[in-house]
């Protein structure tokens, strides 16, 4: 299974584990269909917009790849709609992470977009704005490897984030509200799903938004865990993370339990291996159950009644 760009870079950070690491510019992958979030937002000068890499790591008998973007300036949704016949009416914006600094488009972007509308759920992974990292490849990696080793350190969240992932994500979820008919989708069950930094920004949605402007629920999927203050109206929450991860495990589970006495619902998901960036789930692990058990989730919730 594809890890994110955040278990790549914590590897990375201690580079005799690495045996062969090769990182390629690619050109973008799977945006054929892509909605710009601002159509009217200024074309971005040559040279400074985002770039695409192909990464390949090599660590004793494991082979490890991912589709990565980065200094991402014109956010878009990509739709990926179930077949009709299969169509629960129920969608998800699917948030990959990357520290913000890239985002993991394959492993916890159209991967996972693809599992949910194969499921009858209709998926739109959100490329979202981040953190200017440098061009060349080497001093990015060395960007990234230095953010996560701090990450791993330390014992509270890192000062991380990007307020216009924020409101790239409240953007997504308006746009798809506005065009609900057209997708087959109900207004009221539109929900996000975010990885890592992605779950950050997920989270972020439900903070920052207000009312019918914020997820109607959340899959929070190895984000921070540390206890938060919940809104009193907060959407159900699913909660997932390994128990070796290696940033935020050993925060313990505040913020499940800020959402417990908020008397908001959440569950919890804490599997005994899969470490941090498991994606749709890593085999041999317990992980592999992710995506069913979040479907199961959002099954229980009553989310996936048809029209």
């Amino acid at each position: 299974m594809i890890r994110s760009m955040m278990t790549l870079a914590l590897m990375l950070a201690t580079p005799a584990m690495a045996q062969d690491v090769r990182m390629e510019t690619v050109p973008s992958q799977g945006q054929e269909g892509a909605i710009a979030l601002y159509p009217d937002q200024p074309a971005v000068k040559a040279g400074n917009d985002e770039q695409w890499s192909s990464m390949h790591v090599r660590i004793g008998a494991n082979s490890i790849d991912n589709i990565m973007v980065r200094n991402v300036v014109r956010p878009t949704i990509t739709p990926y709609l179930p077949d009709p016949a299969k169509s629960t009416g129920a969608a998800v914006v699917v948030a990959p992470g990357g520290a913000f600094l890239s985002l993991s488009m394959t492993g916890e972007g159209s991967d996972i977009a693809r599992w949910l509308a194969d499921h009858g759920v209709a998926a739109f992974v959100l490329k979202y704005r981040l953190n200017e990292t440098p061009r060349d490849d080497k001093a990015f990696m060395g960007v990234m490897g230095q953010r996560f080793s701090a990450a791993a350190q330390s014992s509270s969240t890192p000062e991380v984030k990007e307020p216009r992932a924020t409101q790239d994500a409240l953007q997504a979820l308006a746009i798809i509200r506005s065009r609900a008919a057209d997708w087959h989708v109900d207004p009221a069950r539109i929900g996000m799903i975010g990885f890592s930094a992605g779950a950050i920004t997920t989270l972020n949605a439900v903070l920052d938004g207000k009312g019918d402007l914020r997820p109607a629920f959340i899959g929070y999927i190895y984000g921070p865990m540390i206890e938060i203050a919940v809104p009193a109206d907060a959407p159900p929450m699913f909660n997932a993370i390994a128990m070796d991860d290696g940033l935020f495990a050993k925060q313990g589970f505040g913020i499940v339990e800020a959402w417990r006495k908020a008397k908001r619902p959440v569950e919890l998901h804490a599997y005994e291996r899969g470490d941090h960036g498991f994606g749709a789930g890593r085999p041999g692990t317990t992980t592999a159950m992710l995506l069913p058990e979040f479907l199961a989730w959002m099954d229980m919730r009553g989310l996936l009644g048809t029209h």
